[in-house]
């Protein structure tokens, strides 16, 4: 877990990701990145600069109609003191069963994502932490630029000024396969996922396409994520 609290404390302060006083929400699915990130925000508050409270939230997609079991992640929080609530949605069935998606990662995640802000919303809290780490980043810029035919990724901090809310991604400076190892260090089980497209996305034939191409052509995704870097688009910066 000190690994990754260099990466968010680094991120944090690189992109002014938190201020004091601030009342954050943690989207939290149950896989890996959000659990380590709800924990890493945790523990982080011991020692961060500033004073900021937590309130972590998942939303439910309702996979088939049926509510999901986060009764783990409620134990985590109640181990942590943090404040958890639970948003039962129709979105997996809106997007599997009614419309039927051929490729349904776009809009269930711009559906998901807009039920947590709301959520946080209502939580009181202006700032929404979200489990994107380093590899994300790269996948990310490469899927817009094969797909869409244009160069661009999430940001860092993506600001909402007309709600006065904001997504921070504090894990963005944090390679997947040290997440992968403070699970396996800190008995963070994540939850199975339900997700009738799970393991057979877009991302996840760019995730192995890049890891293909790093066995060949190792610093293949350090020269992509500091291209974006260097870019200085979507907020990203050295």
């Amino acid at each position: 877990m000190q690994k990754i609290l260099g990466y968010v404390r680094k991120a944090c302060e690189k992109y002014n990701m938190i201020a004091d006083g601030d009342s954050i929400a943690v989207g939290v699915s149950g896989g890996k990145d959000s659990l380590v990130l709800l924990r890493a925000l945790a523990e982080y508050r011991r020692f961060a600069p500033q004073r900021y409270s937590l309130t972590a939230i998942s939303v439910d997609m309702r996979y088939g109609g049926e509510d999901t079991d986060f009764s783990g992640i409620a134990g985590i929080c109640r181990s942590l003191d943090i404040p958890y609530r639970i948003l039962p949605t129709d979105i997996g069935q809106i997007v599997f069963d009614v419309r039927k998606e051929p490729n349904p990662c776009s809009l269930c995640a711009k559906m998901r994502r807009g039920a947590l802000i709301d959520e946080a919303k209502q939580a009181g809290c202006g700032k929404i932490a979200l489990g994107h780490h380093y590899n994300d980043v790269a996948e990310t810029l490469l899927m817009c630029l094969f797909n869409e035919g244009r160069v661009g990724c999430f940001s860092p901090v993506t600001e909402y000024p007309d709600r006065g809310q904001a997504l921070i991604r504090p894990l963005v400076l944090a390679p997947e396969k040290d997440i992968l190892s403070c699970c396996r260090r800190n008995g963070i089980v994540p939850l199975k996922s339900r997700c009738p497209a799970d393991k057979n996305t877009a991302r996840e034939e760019m995730k192995r396409w890049i890891a293909e191409r790093e066995r060949t052509d190792r610093g293949f995704t350090k020269r992509i994520y500091g291209a974006l870097a260097r870019s200085g688009i979507d907020g990203w910066k050295e």
